[in-house]
């Protein structure tokens, strides 16, 4: 994966640490209120070993009310420039839906595109990938943010998640992004059993698609209920969630918490080195 003219390989899993740039995030403690608290947390995280950063201003948690693209740009901006000039070397994803906005991160020093809506809130956001020629986070999601719950309708969520990407995906491959990271959307749009269903469907998706697979589990809903506990309490659940989705062959882990999803990795890859 060619990432800020760097080849990247995801034959080792990578670790993507969450900068939340907003005030109301389902978990308290990923909440930053300004840039000195990100510039703090970015170093924190790869101090800890996060191969890439992933900030977002934009809240996406179920019935969150969206920033226009100028609002949540006025949020982004400063803490998205004092990171890029802090740590240079470091790879930003930038989090939006707006492909104005992705349009600026990129202009601002941002390497990819995380986009939760998989392109369906910005009718422009595959055209602009293209021209910008960056890698390109392919998220599932049905609806938006505020409406999402509604369409948690499926009659297998493996196969209907694997249908709606693999069309998206070849809408890109016709524009010629070349780039792809497939994220299946863990709460977004999918009850409980959907996201546990679509764990143990991991590994189906990662050998139905050449791209490689991204987890987004970190702290979710089908942790902390199914446990009966709180967000903030959710990082053991996490790590086991982690484990599972590594085993599957996932590529990519999203998380508030760099240093356990760290660990968790060098493990995977000692326990699959030990048996090659």
């Amino acid at each position: 994966m060619n990432i800020g003219g760097k080849l990247i390989k995801a034959d080792t899993p990578k670790v993507m640490g969450i900068l939340n740039l907003t005030p109301d995030s389902f978990y308290s403690g990923s909440r930053l209120s300004d840039a000195h608290f990100a510039v703090s947390r970015a170093e924190s995280m790869l101090h800890e070993g996060a191969d890439i950063l992933d900030i977002g201003a934009q809240s996406t948690r179920p019935g969150a009310q969206l920033l226009s693209a100028d609002e949540e740009w006025r949020r982004l901006e400063k803490p998205l420039k004092e990171i890029v000039r802090d740590f240079p070397e470091a790879i930003v994803s930038v989090d939006t839906f707006y492909a104005d906005i992705a349009r600026r991160a990129v202009d601002g020093g941002a390497r990819i595109i995380n986009d939760v809506s998989g392109g369906s809130m910005d009718t422009l956001m595959f055209e602009t990938i293209a021209a910008l020629r960056v890698p390109y986070i392919l998220m599932h999601m049905r609806g938006t943010p505020d409406t999402m719950k509604t369409f948690a309708i499926y009659e297998n969520v493996v196969q209907e998640v694997a249908f709606e990407i693999s069309e998206k995906r070849s809408k890109l491959k016709q524009l010629g992004v070349a780039d792809v990271i497939i994220d299946p959307g863990f709460g977004f749009a999918k009850t409980i059993a959907h996201n546990f269903q679509l764990l143990h469907g991991l590994d189906y998706l990662n050998l139905l698609f050449e791209e490689p697979i991204m987890a987004g589990l970190s702290r979710k809903s089908m942790i902390y209920k199914t446990l009966e506990i709180s967000p903030e309490e959710a990082l053991e659940g996490t790590v086991a969630l982690n484990a599972i989705a590594l085993h599957k062959g996932v590529s990519f882990l999203r998380v508030h918490d760099v240093k356990p999803a760290v660990q968790a990795v060098r493990l995977h890859e000692a326990m699959k080195n030990s048996i090659i």
